[in-house]
């Protein structure tokens, strides 16, 4: 048997409970993937990118819906040996992908030499949503998972001052009738690291020269605040995962809606 071939076994049988359960079920909560529905996977290179890539993969073989998947790598500025890692691996793994080139490395390390991470974000995803358009797609899916969502959660009230979380899927404000959606919701990245191992896949992380030299950012301090909560109560994660969705309105000083703050107390004197 070729090697991808056993992946996609171990993929949808022998880790279905991890990995291809949850895939399927946040792609049924969410309604994330509908008919004739041209859907651009975005590869970073990482493990959470190349195991969603395959989880579709599976799912436009097995799945009762008709949709189109394109697999596409924007290379920022990889070095040699890290662009041939990500096409090695997509080799390895049976995945098509398209390859297109940007200069965001540069551009943003030139643009905040201390920490250009933030606009290198933003400049991949308007890139991104541009190569999507361009392309006919009017998807495009991310592989952010369950931990991402936790530790957005946390990372926006101990370090923004506010409460809000990263959402299944989300409509394009720039670009019309694109939508952008994360089918491993519920998929805790340990059990992704587990697969890899299992594997014997190896993947590459962030690839910047900034992240290889900078030290750990605010994301791995509440990753590992996680954990250290998670070892007195295995409940945390998933206590954090709910609180997006127990919301109690009539406990919150104010909230944010459409840019407009609402005040509980705007309306105190009449409430009974």
């Amino acid at each position: 048997m070729e090697f991808y071939r056993e992946v996609e076994k171990n993929l949808i049988k022998k880790n279905r409970k991890e990995l291809w359960s949850k895939f399927i079920k946040a792609i049924k909560d969410y309604n994330l993937i509908n008919e004739n529905d041209k859907i651009m996977v975005c590869m970073s290179g990482g493990k959470d990118s190349f195991i969603l890539a395959k989880l579709l993969q599976e799912l436009k073989r097995h799945g009762q819906t008709n949709f189109d998947v394109g697999f596409v790598v924007m290379n920022p500025g990889y070095k040699p040996e890290v662009l041939k890692k990500i096409t090695d691996n997509a080799t390895l793994l049976n995945i098509p992908i398209e390859i297109f080139s940007s200069d965001i490395f540069k551009v943003s390390t030139s643009l905040n030499p201390t920490n250009p991470c933030y606009m290198c974000a933003r400049m991949r995803r308007g890139y991104l949503y541009d190569y999507a358009k361009e392309h006919g797609y009017n998807k495009i899916a991310l592989g952010h998972h369950y931990d991402d969502v936790i530790e957005t959660i946390l990372m926006s009230v101990i370090y923004g001052g506010e409460f809000k979380t990263m959402l299944p899927k989300l409509k394009s404000k720039n670009f019309e009738g694109m939508e952008l959606i994360r089918p491993m919701y519920y998929i805790r990245e340990k059990d992704i690291v587990n697969f890899s191992k299992n594997n014997n896949l190896t993947f590459i992380n962030c690839a910047c020269s900034f992240t290889e030299s900078n030290i750990e950012g605010k994301r791995k301090e509440i990753k590992n605040l996680i954990k250290e909560l998670e070892k007195d109560n295995k409940y945390v994660p998933y206590n954090i995962f709910k609180s997006a969705e127990k919301v109690n309105l009539e406990t919150l000083l104010s909230y944010t809606k459409d840019d407009v703050i609402y005040d509980i107390y705007d309306d105190y004197d009449i409430m009974k």
